[in-house]
């Protein structure tokens, strides 16, 4: 067109697979090692930036990890230069810090004891060079400040011990004498013979005493403020909110909203306990805040669905905006259909169009499941065109948005469907309430999730992909590969193609032919916000992936 050939770009194809490999672990159990309750880990958080990293453990601790592989910003441009970094570095943590966020406790007015355990850890922004986060148990939300402090320590003094005689202030302050002294200090001798006989001034005087310190940096974590006696349930969540001065803290029925300049109030936005309890028929299982809408958040409950609530609308929610939930096949239902039901997880994506949910467990058995696997909800968030125009201020894209797929998930991974006869074992055991958590690489095009035998599984969500990757939680990731089943999907127009994809499936053995062993699971793990990185928790172990 206009007497110029144009050239046309090809459409571009799904990303090829990552090859993962192992960066570093933390805590390496030693062969037959036993593992102490208090040192498994609960919890994992990233900060924004990625320098950062912070996990908690039963034990009410939370250790912090600092990012080694950057570049130093307070060096020269010339000298930062010449620095030869590689383009495919990954990133090296190393020990920062920890500090005891939480002890056990004791409520006498429910005979209810409180666990010390770290339920969840969220980062707030920093200031002057501060860390700041929440952490909490069952009952009570702490916000902490992490800074470095600089203390001075006295190395050396001027003072000569020669050029004061023979008894100097020093020897004779610290000697050992048999002399006795009545209760206020005074020699019985006389009320002024402070220095000995032989004490001699030296020529000239004493001159000023000039102390040589020294700096000693070290990094000193307090508690600003506690946030208690607002649940009546056990806390399941908390999520920080874009505007940076609120966050939620939700339990099985109620949602709460704080400010985090003020410990002793919070509000109530969502409520969903009945006035007769018997009529109870779900509970919260998850709640996060959109990362750039401050007026949205998102919830999950044990009946499989996640709601969208628009915090303008009203001041208690009791309506949500959208209801995101996926419908029961005819005649699939069983006696572990709601147990298998209940989302133990959700996830924004980074730019908050997508949202990933992960089911199969959950805290309380009469609300719970339908499948075993792990559901990506890719819902547009535009979907919020039903509501009311005064309450529709979203500048999301609308032409991505399709009308199916507010019907169902967009992309479904199963992880471990071959657990699907083991159902009664495993309902019997209690490992059928376990609860995995799910994440999203910062680009969006893939997820995550753990399953058993201390596996977790990397997912490529883009149209088009066959990316299932099966890893194992140790220094050798690859070990128990497996073949990669093929893909079906369906195509929606020019929408996103709605798919079901199987991760690694066998009768219970692994390529190696190992057992699945259902006691040791990978229930927590987190992407790294900015690059290829994955840190996960393998009991008391934390270990780190590249790609």
């Amino acid at each position: 067109m206009n007497g110029r050939d144009e050239v046309v770009a090809a459409p571009a194809g799904p990303p090829q697979p990552l090859e993962w490999k192992f960066s570093q672990v933390f805590g390496e159990r030693t062969a037959g090692e036993e593992v102490q309750e208090v040192d498994i880990i609960s919890a994992i958080e990233f900060d924004k930036s990625g320098d950062h990293l912070a996990t908690g453990d039963r034990g009410g601790r939370v250790v912090l990890f600092e990012r080694t592989d950057t570049k130093d910003p307070r060096g020269s441009r010339r000298d930062m230069e010449r620095m030869d970094y590689s383009i495919s570095r990954h990133p090296e943590f190393r020990y920062k810090t920890e500090f005891q966020s939480h002890e056990p406790e004791f409520d006498y007015l429910k005979s209810l004891e409180i666990e010390e355990k770290i339920n969840k850890i969220k980062w707030c922004q920093t200031s002057n060079g501060a860390l700041f986060l929440l952490s909490t148990n069952d009952k009570t939300i702490k916000f902490w400040k992490v800074q470095e402090k600089k203390v001075k320590k006295v190395s050396d003094m001027n003072v000569d011990p020669k050029a004061m005689g023979n008894g100097s202030i020093a020897s004779s302050s610290n000697s050992s004498s048999s002399k006795s002294y009545l209760a206020n200090g005074v020699s019985p001798d006389g009320p002024y013979n402070y220095l000995s006989k032989d004490f001699s001034f030296p020529p000239g005087g004493i001159p000023s005493l000039r102390l040589v310190t020294s700096h000693e940096t070290s990094l000193v974590a307090r508690c600003r403020r506690v946030y208690a006696h607002a649940h009546d349930y056990h806390i399941n969540s908390i999520s920080n909110n874009s505007d940076g001065e609120t966050f939620i803290s939700a339990d099985d029925l109620r949602i709460n909203l704080w400010n985090l300049d003020i410990s002793n109030q919070s509000f109530n936005i969502v409520d969903v306990k009945p006035t007769n309890m018997e009529d109870l028929t779900e509970v919260i299982t998850s709640a996060e805040f959109h990362p750039t809408h401050c007026n949205t958040l998102a919830y999950s409950s044990s009946k499989g669905s996640i709601r969208l609530v628009d915090l303008r609308q009203s001041a208690l929610c009791d309506s949500h905006a959208k209801l995101f939930e996926e419908q029961e096949a005819p005649g699939s239902r069983s006696f572990f259909t709601e147990i298998i039901a209940s989302i133990s997880d959700i996830k924004f994506g980074k730019d908050g169009r997508y949202i990933l949910s992960r089911d199969y467990m959950t805290l309380k058995a009469e609300h719970a499941i339908s499948f075993i696997y792990c559901t990506v909800w890719i819902h547009s968030l535009l979907v919020m065109s039903k509501i009311p125009r005064v309450s529709y201020h979203f500048t999301l894209v609308c032409q991505l948005w399709d009308i199916n797929m507010d019907s169902g998930p967009v992309s479904t991974f199963q992880v471990h469907e071959y657990l699907r006869p083991k159902l009664c074992d495993l309902y019997e055991n209690d490992s059928i309430f376990d609860k995995f958590e799910c994440c999203l690489s910062g680009d969006g095009l893939r997820v995550s999730t753990g399953s058993y035998s201390n596996l977790f599984r990397v997912f490529g969500c883009v149209p088009g992909s066959t990316e299932a990757t099966t890893l194992e939680a140790s220094k050798n990731p690859m070990r128990r590969q497996v073949p990669t089943p093929s893909r079906p999907s369906r195509s929606l127009g020019n929408s996103l193609t709605r798919v079901v994809r199987r991760g690694a499936e066998s009768a219970g053995v692994d390529a190696n032919g190992n057992s699945f062993d259902f006691t040791t699971k990978l229930l927590h793990l987190a992407w790294h916000p900015t690059e290829n990185s994955i840190a996960c928790a393998a009991a008391n172990s934390l270990y780190m992936y590249y790609a």
